[in-house]
């Protein structure tokens, strides 16, 4: 510019800068910032916002926080766009908190944020998971007069989808369809993905057809998570039939359409039509890669088809593609399984000479082939080497060894086992101990038997049918009946029925204990209404309560807590509240679970004024409301934002440092 004649100003500066930061060169920009300054100009507020905005643009985050800081060092005061931008920044490298108190300190400093400052945080949280978090701050925004905006919509329906919340995700629509703020391709999008993840492949092909119905275009990514859960559900005849929705609104399927469609018909067995899926894919033109290969090569493994297996993974060195571990993985896995450990080993040394290291998938595949092989010395020095090359074992290749000691009767070997994984800090889960009871009513040792079901009892772990079977199968088997009928095992069985909706066995043992002289305690009771209550079995429920007093029983809390809880899911509110008040003259006090259940009854049926109430009167004693009662005060804002009595639960809570809604 000064060979011609043009004398340099500030304005032409930021001009240059503003093209250099747009060609991703924000160093030639940083070059001009040397030249202003040597000129005697100083900076403006544009210039430093135009390479902090550059430097975001080429994702160096962390350099645009250290000018920003620099920035206000110096004494420049930021604009609403600095602090947007930087606030972004901050939320891309996961800083939400730093982020969260940008927003605090433009507040502060006089400038008001908008809804791009709060979009950012929002979307942030909501991919922190932090999702009733977002709310909150969702709630706050529109507190202070900004109306949110599609972006904001879109980021909380995606969180809650992605938070298991479709529910609430479906609420959040209908408020956004109220406040006149139409649903966009994303939007829909976002909820396919979310029901397909959830297996409601129905509700997302029924989403899909009502946005083509109403002139909205669908795309790639829309077809592909609806594909995805059609083929999740068993639907492979309507998940084709997308193949020819898709060629109608001329969107072309890419690889990852088809290694969706191959990866299911795999895991279905389907690997025929799934091969053919991959003829379809060459003649189209499109490459089998790194995904397609592992997929074929596992629905082959499973299907026994070993030297196929082979085929594929020559195919797949022939055409350039480096098996990764994951493939390597199917193929080791599956050979383990079949028992052929010596054909699985040769691939692992033939992946460590591909530069490849084993990792925690390998290694307990091997562990499991050799241990069904009884080849336990060898499992040792597996587990060793997964030491040595600093692989932590996990709780799955803890199980393996567990299990498989335990079916060889080496039970004192299982438990050395067991102790050194509770050493390093991996807790037993219902497997291990599953597979401890196994072996030892095997070996006859019942007393150590009820010892390892006590203990998974005290440690809150809840046996599941296989236990059940285990332990009254061996006691039965040696003629102990008396000690596979008490009332302890009663209550552990009746429980895991209940758990698992088989309330009719459940019943049929309570009807066992009868018959064999034994009186059920407060505790089977209990099971037993919470279990009839949640198979809508309401007058049972009742029935079974008159009988605690024939039986010499009192209610206690956890009884009161269940009938009221069922109540107020059967919309008896009223009900539940007399019962509610009649514990305390029946000289059984509400605890924090009765008061949170009553509340969250009258929350789910939007009577605002009873559960303000409550709350008021469960903070007076102590109580504090959990993450259910949380959602559902938010919930309820979100619904009825301009109702006096919603507003005053909210304020009341967040003043509220004993209940728990912030």
């Amino acid at each position: 510019m000064e060979l011609f004649g043009i004398s340099l100003d500030i304005y032409c500066i930021n001009i240059l800068t503003n093209c250099f930061c747009h060609l991703d060169r924000v160093d030639f920009g940083f070059s001009l910032l040397g030249k202003i300054l040597k000129l005697g100009f100083q900076p403006t507020i544009i210039t430093l916002n135009t390479l902090i905005n550059g430097l975001c643009s080429e994702d160096r985050f962390d350099e645009a926080v250290e000018l920003f800081d620099e920035m206000v060092a110096k004494g420049y005061q930021p604009d609403v766009y600095t602090y947007n931008v930087i606030v972004n920044a901050l939320c891309k490298i996961r800083k939400t908190n730093v982020a969260f108190g940008i927003l605090k300190r433009m507040v502060e400093e006089g400038c008001e944020p908008d809804v791009v400052s709060y979009n950012a945080i929002i979307d942030s949280l909501c991919k922190d998971r932090l999702v009733t978090e977002a709310l909150e701050l969702f709630l706050k925004m529109k507190s202070e007069g900004i109306s949110p905006s599609i972006v904001t919509y879109n980021s909380l329906i995606n969180g809650l989808c992605t938070s298991s919340r479709l529910k609430e995700a479906f609420l959040l629509l209908n408020k956004m369809l109220k406040a006149n703020i139409m649903p966009d391709l994303i939007t829909f999008t976002i909820l396919v993905d979310g029901l397909c993840k959830e297996g409601r492949a129905a509700k997302a092909h029924g989403i899909v057809r009502g946005m083509i119905q109403r002139g909205i275009k669908t795309d790639l990514v829309t077809y592909n998570s609806l594909i995805y859960g059609l083929c999740n559900s068993g639907r492979w005849k309507e998940s084709f039939m997308q193949l020819n929705e898709m060629s109608e609104a001329n969107i072309t399927p890419d690889l990852i359409t088809l290694n969706i469609l191959v990866d299911g018909l795999c895991k279905e067995g389907r690997v025929a039509k799934a091969c053919g899926i991959v003829k379809l894919m060459i003649q189209r033109g499109m490459k089998p890669d790194v995904v397609t290969y592992p997929s074929l090569i596992y629905g082959l493994c499973n299907s026994g088809r070993w030297d196929e297996s082979s085929m594929q993974l020559n195919e797949m060195l022939e055409a350039n593609i480096a098996p990764n571990i994951i493939t390597f993985n199917i193929l080791v896995d599956g050979l383990c399984k079949e028992g052929r450990v010596a054909k699985a080993h040769g691939i692992v040394k033939w992946m460590i000479q591909r530069g490849m290291k084993p990792d925690v998938v390998t290694y307990p595949s091997l562990i499991y082939g050799l241990c069904n092989s009884g080849r336990w010395e060898e499992a040792s020095m597996q587990l060793n080497e997964m030491l040595e090359v600093n692989i932590t074992p996990n709780l799955i290749t803890f199980n393996i060894l567990v299990d498989g000691l335990c079916k060889e009767g080496r039970v004192a070997k299982a438990h050395g086992i067991v102790k050194w994984m509770i050493q390093r800090g991996i807790k037993p889960d219902v497997v291990t101990y599953s597979s401890l009871i196994y072996g030892l009513c095997n070996l006859g040792r019942w007393e150590e038997a009820s010892m390892q079901l006590n203990e998974m009892l005290e440690v809150n772990i809840t046996p599941n049918l296989i236990t059940f079977n285990i332990l009254v199968d061996g006691l039965c088997k040696e003629g102990r009946v008396a000690k596979a009928h008490d009332v302890v095992t009663y209550n552990i069985l009746i429980d895991g029925f209940c758990k698992h909706q088989s309330l009719d066995v459940a019943l049929s043992l309570y009807q066992e204990m009868q018959k064999n002289s034994l009186t059920p305690d407060i505790i089977v009771y209990n099971i037993l209404i919470d279990g009839m209550f949640k198979a809508g079995k309401i007058k049972d429920a009742k029935e079974l309560v008159s009988r605690l007093s024939i039986e010499g029983l009192r209610p206690d809390v956890y009884t009161y807590s269940t009938m009221i809880n069922g109540l107020c899911k059967e919309g008896l509110l009223d009900e539940a509240f007399k019962l509610f008040r009649k514990m305390e003259g029946d000289g059984c006090f509400p605890d924090s679970c009765s008061y949170n259940v009553i509340i969250q009854g009258y929350l789910r049926h939007n009577d605002s004024s009873m559960a303000t109430q409550l709350i008021d009167e469960m903070v007076g004693k102590g109580f504090s409301a959990d993450a259910t009662t949380t959602e559902l005060v938010i919930n309820l804002v979100m619904n009825k934002p301009d109702d006096p009595l919603v507003q005053k639960l909210l304020n009341y809570s967040k003043r509220s440092q004993d209940v728990n809604l912030k």
